[in-house]
């Protein structure tokens, strides 16, 4: 890398006792690098507690007075500057402990004294080249985080905003209740680690508060938008559309355990209940409200005090929280209380100035502060290792994706490819002359590398990234790639393609995913067993081996599970749901068929030889059985296949009269079909 005129040169920073190391240093460095000397460790912090950002490396010794090189490391690390300023140590000392402390301190990599020059201005040009590009691939990162935080907040935003338009609400609403929550969250973690949020739930969180009302969207207009009190017979329908949001959520199967869904779910659901256990839907009472839900329900109170409706003027804010605090707009959590009073002053001053995000993504900012400390992760030979790392990142993300990622040395006409990537070619990862290469011609065809190349050309400094579909004969078989790249370049407007970062994604195959959503859509989200849907699939092709195989058919529901919902919650509810579905799965075998068809009600297909009684038997008293305080028993009816081509609804009915004919007796207990209970 050399200079050019009139180009500012890098600034390095060389810190050591002895001058006369400092002036071999210098004399190695100025022609390329402006140099400034510290004569000890002090000197050195005093200079960076200034100027940090003017340097764009440090020479650092070891053994120094005042402040030796560890010391030095150890301050740099507390004030997070080493995290954007790499440290090479220079050193006499080669013993492995004293190497491998300064590396766990931070330091990117070691020169041994006597200085090689070329040694000494090369590892100091890869390594301000190295930090250069990380931030480049950073910024790629963060603007690909960015960009997809976008498309979800875009689409909440839209959702959450229909509903604002249904019910005549101000267009900021959403935003305030966002704002609001995002700042309580932030409160409570300051005071107290019960909830220990991390950056990513406070987002995610703050995002689902905006679907904290998507379920009046099936409010009736009429009692939305009234301007008067609304009648009990009005109000009650209002109150429905916690539920009705909460299962419009719940029916995303395939999505329930995302965080978003999860944390809209129970903020949609249970945002109306009361720290005293008088709200609604459920009644749930202090600790049992999840903390989510209860600061969106302090937000979106204030926000609707301090809001003009259809059917009130807004109050003043210190009104508002007056009315909040004395308990006249509900009961909250005295310590949700407490600290909504500390961060009125703030809430009420970001309200005021519109404010549309909080610091500019927070979760980006931390996520790249977490690759950066990852990036400081040391090893024997730095330089290397960060190498390493890009490498190890790409193909992380290619094994998760099943992508092929790349990355081209130009200069040196090498081609890296991710793990995945050179099995999917059937190529060593690491390839020079790729172009030349037979194996990779024949996967990509003769006028690939050339229409690479020329595509590459026409970026810019100002337009590094490409795209492109094209067919490709990978494997032998012909299909649509979309080839997405970014160029790396050296600095200046007319400078040379120094390395290419790239995926190769097919856009052609899409069986593994319809596979995917096919199971998903015959699986029940809560207990993974089948659902009516799955079971009605998969019962044809099994009751048509008849005769050579015997089978019966048996449904059974939980005895007094409205009893357990209402008394222990829904929460305890899904909890026996999914003991009974466990214990099911234990206590039948493979090649029976186990479902659950609906709410508490469940069916088995068995398959058996001999006699069906000892079977039932034995997997009714493996479902009875308490779970927690519930004494969980079942009642179940069971129907024997008796003829070749007897359908599955005959079989299901005649199982269901069985069923029920147990209830009459007195529930807890089995029967079969045309079995008399007298």
């Amino acid at each position: 890398m050399g200079t050019e005129k009139g180009r500012r040169k890098e600034k390095i920073l060389v810190v050591d006792d002895s001058e006369m190391n400092r002036s071999i240093l210098a004399d190695m460095l100025s022609d390329e690098f402006d140099v400034t000397e510290a004569e000890d460790g002090e000197a050195a912090l005093e200079i960076l507690g200034k100027s940090a950002d003017e340097f764009s490396i440090v020479l650092l010794d070891i053994v120094m007075p005042k402040k030796d090189g560890f010391e030095v490391l150890a301050e740099m690390n507390r004030t997070r500057m080493i995290e954007e300023l790499p440290v090479v140590m220079v050193s006499a000392e080669t013993a492995s402990a004293q190497i491998e402390r300064a590396y766990e301190l931070g330091a990117t990599d070691f020169i041994m004294r006597p200085f090689d020059a070329s040694i000494v201005r090369r590892r100091v040009l890869n390594t301000i080249f190295l930090y250069a590009k990380q931030r480049n691939l950073l910024s790629i990162i963060e603007a690909q985080i960015n960009e997809k935080e976008q498309n979800s907040s875009l689409m909440v935003d839209i959702l959450s905003h229909i509903v604002e338009f249904r019910n005549g609400e101000s267009g900021l609403h959403i935003l305030h209740v966002r704002t609001i929550t995002d700042l309580l969250l932030r409160k409570v973690i300051k005071k107290t680690d019960r909830y220990p949020f991390t950056e990513a739930d406070i987002s995610i969180i703050s995002m689902a508060s905006a679907l904290h009302d998507i379920g009046k969207i099936a409010i009736d207009d009429k009692i939305l938008n009234k301007p008067g009190k609304l009648t009990d017979e009005e109000f009650a329908v209002m109150k429905t559309h916690s539920m009705i949001g909460a299962k419009m959520l719940e029916g995303l199967a395939s999505h329930r355990t995302n965080p978003l869904v999860r944390h809209a779910y129970q903020i949609c659901r249970w945002h109306h209940e009361r720290w005293d256990g008088r709200g609604y839907p459920d009644g749930l009472k202090g600790d049992e409200i999840p903390v989510s839900a209860q600061i969106v329900a302090l937000a979106d109170v204030y926000d609707a005090l301090t809001s003009e409706r259809v059917y009130k003027p807004p109050f003043s804010p210190e009104t508002a929280k007056e009315m909040i605090l004395t308990g006249k707009c509900g009961a909250f959590d005295p310590f949700l209380l407490e600290c909504f009073s500390e961060e009125f002053e703030h809430i009420r001053e970001d309200l005021s100035k519109n404010v549309t995000e909080r610091e500019a993504r927070r979760e980006i900012r931390n996520y790249a502060e977490a690759v950066r400390h990852t990036g400081g992760t040391v090893a024997s030979e730095r330089t290397l290792k960060l190498l390493d790392y890009e490498r190890m990142k790409y193909n992380f993300y290619a094994e998760l994706t099943e992508e092929v990622q790349f990355e081209y040395l130009v200069p040196e006409n090498i081609l890296k490819l991710s793990a995945w990537g050179a099995k999917k070619f059937g190529v060593e990862q690491e390839i020079s002359d790729p172009a030349n290469n037979r194996r990779l011609q024949e996967q990509l065809g003769k006028d690939w590398f050339s229409g690479l190349g020329r595509a590459l050309q026409q970026t810019t400094p100002g337009s590094p990234e490409f795209r492109r579909d094209c067919e490709l004969p990978i494997g032998g078989e012909l299909r649509w790639y979309s080839v997405i790249m970014r160029v790396f370049r050296t600095d200046g407007e007319r400078s040379e393609i120094e390395s290419v970062i790239g995926k190769l994604v097919d856009i052609h195959d899409t069986r593994l995913a319809m596979n995917e959503l096919k199971e998903k859509s015959i699986r029940d989200p809560l207990t993974g067993l089948l659902n009516r849907e799955g079971a009605g699939e998969e019962l044809p092709a099994k009751l048509a081996n008849f005769p050579a195989h015997k089978y019966a058919v048996a449904v059974f529901d939980i005895d007094l599970f409205k009893r357990a919902n209402d008394t222990y919650g829904h929460l305890f509810g899904d909890k026996v749901l999914t003991e009974v579905a466990e214990r099911l799965v234990h206590s039948t075998r493979v090649h029976d068929l186990c479902a659950r068809i609906g709410g508490d009600e469940f069916l088995i297909v068995f398959e058996y030889d001999a006699d069906i009684h000892p079977i039932i038997a034995r997997v009714f008293k493996a479902l009875c059985g308490p779970v927690g305080e519930f004494d969980l028993t079942v009642s179940m009816g069971v129907a024997e296949m008796t003829e070749k081509g007897q359908g599955f609804r005959d079989l299901f009915k005649h199982a269901d009269e069985a069923l029920y004919a147990c209830k009459n007796a007195g529930r807890a207990n089995y029967g079969f079909y045309g079995e008399s209970k007298e």
